[in-house]
């Protein structure tokens, strides 16, 4: 039996990996060989991490959603401007991961989400708690705006973050389907409307 690897990023590589290769071909399409051979790991370190392709799906999504939320964290508490134009840049974000063909696009949560909700109770819910919290971050955002000037104030900035975000990812969806970002530049435009400056 193959000892697992014992350097400290292991873990982190094989998931680095994961999420290029998952992002290519899809989680179900992705064999644990191909992983571990891309990866250039035993399958006793794969084991060493993660229980089963289940449970490294879940990290893989954990992963993914932690990093987000240091981006969003980013953009919104620590880059100075209006948060209508953090905003604004926040989502033209997305026609921009679109067009990053090397990378097949780099929404992790597009990718999956279709694809595992009816397989994987575990990887469904590490979907539906990143996406709810990242609704959640957009809310604070609007909320921000109205408070610095830049947002015309609306009612009910949960409702508002929830269908931005759900107009955004059924946008990425369709421009997948369709390669094109026409579905994300109607997004853009419908969002610039929904975020009226004061």
């Amino acid at each position: 039996m193959n000892k697992p690897a014992t350097h400290p990023d292991t873990r982190e590589h094989i998931l680095a990996v994961g999420e290029l290769l998952i992002l290519g071909r899809g989680f179900t399409a992705l064999g644990l060989a191909e992983l571990l051979s891309t990866a250039g790991v035993p399958k006793g370190s794969f084991y060493h991490y993660f229980k089963s392709k289940e449970a490294f799906g879940e990290a893989l999504l954990t992963r993914y959603f932690d990093e987000y939320d240091l981006r969003m964290d980013t953009r919104f508490n620590h880059e100075a401007g209006p948060m209508r134009a953090k905003l604004l840049d926040y989502f033209e974000q997305w026609l921009t991961s679109a067009c990053d063909t090397e990378r097949h696009g780099s929404c992790l949560a597009v990718k999956l989400a279709a694809e595992v909700c009816d397989l994987s109770e575990p990887m469904r819910a590490a979907l539906d708690n990143g996406m709810a919290h990242i609704v959640s971050r957009i809310a604070a955002a609007i909320e921000a705006g109205m408070a610095d000037g830049s947002l015309t104030p609306v009612a009910e900035p949960a409702k508002l973050a929830e269908a931005l975000y759900s107009t955004w990812l059924g946008a990425a969806l369709r421009a997948k389907v369709g390669r094109t970002l026409a579905p994300l530049e109607a997004a853009r435009a419908d969002t610039e409307q929904r975020l009226p400056a004061l």
